[in-house]
């Protein structure tokens, strides 16, 4: 993604932000849902990699361009929030329309055990502020775990491609649940 972030910055002059393809990709997901929501996985599937890879896209073009701050991280971290609820919703409407509401309660649950865990991370970056660590370093300092924001991604494109999202929903619901206890942990070992 730092070669593409290169061309179109050369492209572009360098006018386009790392912001404009956050709110993209953000649009973007916004079309995803809709057609999970459809019955149509497979351009979902083929349009979320597209939407998803921008999410790496935008951090290497603030980089690039020098301007990483934390107004930006902001906005990622948010719109991150909103593709997967958006995600989720698309699949829980899914299940909905063709009459599996057992199934649409696995989205419900994989949305919110999704939440939880940059809801942790979040709460373990603002108890350590006052400290002298940098945004960045404090950005990183609870991240890790087994489900994180690409890998439940991952999950969700797999089931799309291979007509496991329901199965895919629950390992995303477990996973989810372990990474948000196992990063609650690290963080009041280190408080």
């Amino acid at each position: 993604m730092r070669r593409v972030a290169i061309i179109l910055n050369n492209v572009s002059g360098g006018h386009i932000t790392a912001n404009a393809v956050t709110l993209t990709s953000l649009l973007g997901h916004v079309l995803v849902a809709y057609l999970i929501a459809t019955r149509h996985p497979i351009w979902a599937g083929t349009l979320l990699i597209i939407f998803g890879l921008m999410d790496t896209l935008d951090g290497e073009l603030a980089r690039l361009q020098k301007k990483a701050s934390s107004a930006g991280m902001l906005l990622d971290a948010s719109t991150d929030r909103v593709k997967e609820v958006l995600l989720f919703v698309g699949a829980a409407a899914f299940y909905v329309e063709l009459g599996y509401p057992h199934i649409a309660i696995w989205a419900v649950a994989a949305c919110g055990s999704s939440l939880l865990v940059p809801f942790i991370k979040a709460k373990g970056e603002t108890a350590v502020k006052d400290t002298n660590l940098t945004p960045n370093e404090i950005n990183r300092l609870f991240g890790g775990g087994i489900a994180s924001y690409e890998v439940r991604v991952s999950l969700f494109i797999a089931g799309l491609f291979t007509s496991l999202l329901p199965e895919m929903l629950v390992i995303i619901t477990v996973l989810s649940s372990f990474t948000a206890a196992s990063r609650l942990i690290s963080i009041s070992r280190k408080l």
